[in-house]
């Protein structure tokens, strides 16, 4: 179940997300290409964050890749690379991005080329990690970790698709998850985590 409201600048705020990742099959590790058990240390953070999309075909936008269901997607509709622009309210740790990518539905139109970056804005991203996939089917997992080793403390995520298989155009992404420990919040001066 998703909730979405359209904000004045046009972004949407998603409000809730009903999804175990740990009931689906074919949820695997990127790196390692094993299937994915159930950790009870993580939280799904998107809820927690305003989603903006560098473009989108009418009636296929941000709302598409936060619904819980994998038939739907979003399609952009431009020049490369396309960006989902992750943005939340305070600082949060993340630990993993996973998506949902189809190659036998969407060919030429999956990804095989992602980096993602982390900042406080657009304006100061880092690349944390860029990975390449063969024809993937399924749940992609994309652990994270600051250089270094340490935690990613952001306020600002993007995921940048930079090529489709097959020198596709524009791509299809079917759902995105972004992970953090259960106590992914960073506490401020004169804030509790929670």
């Amino acid at each position: 179940l998703v909730w979405s409201i359209m904000s004045a600048e046009g972004m949407f705020r998603l409000m809730e997300v009903v999804h175990d990742p740990s009931e689906d099959p074919k949820l695997f590790d990127v790196e390692t290409r094993t299937p994915m058990r159930a950790r009870p240390d993580k939280q799904e953070l998107g809820n927690l964050a305003v989603w903006t999309l560098s473009s989108a075909k009418v009636g296929f936008g941000v709302q598409m890749i936060r619904d819980s269901n994998v038939s739907t997607y979003w399609q952009s509709d431009g020049s490369q690379p396309h960006l989902i622009n992750i943005q939340f309210r305070q600082k949060v740790v993340v630990d993993e991005v996973c998506l949902y990518l189809d190659f036998k539905a969407d060919e030429s139109y999956t990804p095989n080329k992602i980096s993602v970056r982390s900042g406080t804005s657009t304006h100061d991203l880092h690349d944390i990690k860029t990975v390449e996939f063969t024809e993937p089917m399924g749940w992609v997992s994309i652990p994270l970790t600051a250089p270094g080793g340490g935690d990613i403390k952001t306020h600002f995520l993007q995921i940048a698709i930079i090529s489709n298989h097959q020198n596709g155009r524009d791509t299809h992404i079917r759902q995105v998850q972004i992970y953090g420990p259960m106590r992914a919040l960073t506490a401020g001066p004169g804030m509790s985590a929670f």
